[in-house]
C-alpha cells in the first residue's frame, strides 16, 4: 500500500492524566461500496449488445426471447415427433456404455442425447392440449431428472444406482412414447 492511499490519523489518549501519548491509526483506502455481483451485473449490461438494438425484438429474426425458448427456433411438431423416436433409442443405447463401465464416454453420450430429447418432448408438450399437458409435464420431470441423476451416479461410479436409475428412465421413457 503507497503512502498516497492511506491517511494517518492521530488521537491523543492518556492512560494517566500527566501522560502524552499518541495513537496512530492507519486507515485503508478509500471503498466505493461496488460488490463483486454488482460489478458483474454492470460489465454484463454494458458488455452486452442486446439491450442496444435499435430494432424492436419482433423485427428480428431471432429475438432475445429465442436464446432461451426449450425448443429449436425452426422445429415443428412433426419434426419432433420424427425425431423422438431416434432420440430415445440413442439415450438407451447408452446401457452398452454403462455395462463397460465406461464412466465418461457414458456421461458424454447421455448428455448429448437428452438434450436433443429434451427439445423434441418439450416441443411435442408445448402442442398438446391443456387437459394432457400436465401429465406429460410430470413425466417430463421425471424423466430428466432421472437423467440428471444417471449422470451423477455414473460419475460417482455408484453401479446399483446407475441400474436403479437406469431402469426407472427407460419405463418413464416408454411411457412418454405411449402418449405421444
Amino acid at each position: 500500500m503507497s503512502a498516497a492511499s492511506t491517511y494517518a490519523l492521530s488521537c491523543s489518549y492518556a492512560k494517566y492524566p500527566n501522560e502524552n501519548r499518541k495513537k496512530v491509526t492507519k486507515l485503508k483506502s478509500k471503498h466505493t461500496h461496488i460488490t463483486r455481483r454488482k460489478a458483474s451485473s454492470l460489465f454484463l449490461l454494458f458488455c452486452s449488445p442486446i439491450p442496444f438494438h435499435a430494432q424492436p425484438a419482433s423485427a428480428t429474426e431471432s429475438s432475445f426471447l429465442d436464446m432461451f425458448r426449450m425448443t429449436i427456433p425452426d422445429q415443428t411438431v412433426e419434426e419432433a415427433e420424427n425425431g423422438i423416436r431416434e432420440h430415445a433409442m440413442s439415450l438407451v443405447q447408452v446401457k452398452e456404455l454403462l455395462e463397460l463401465e465406461s464412466w465418461k464416454e457414458a456421461q458424454k453420450e447421455l448428455r448429448k442425447s437428452a438434450s436433443l430429447l429434451k427439445q423434441d418432448i418439450y416441443t411435442i408438450i408445448q402442442a398438446k392440449p391443456g387437459m394432457e399437458r400436465a401429465q406429460l409435464r410430470n413425466l417430463y420431470s421425471k424423466l430428466f431428472n432421472g437423467v440428471t441423476g444417471l449422470d451423477y451416479a455414473a460419475r460417482d461410479k455408484d453401479v446399483p444406482r446407475v441400474w436403479n436409475l437406469y431402469e426407472d428412465i427407460v419405463v418413464t421413457l416408454d411411457d412418454i412414447l405411449s402418449r405421444v
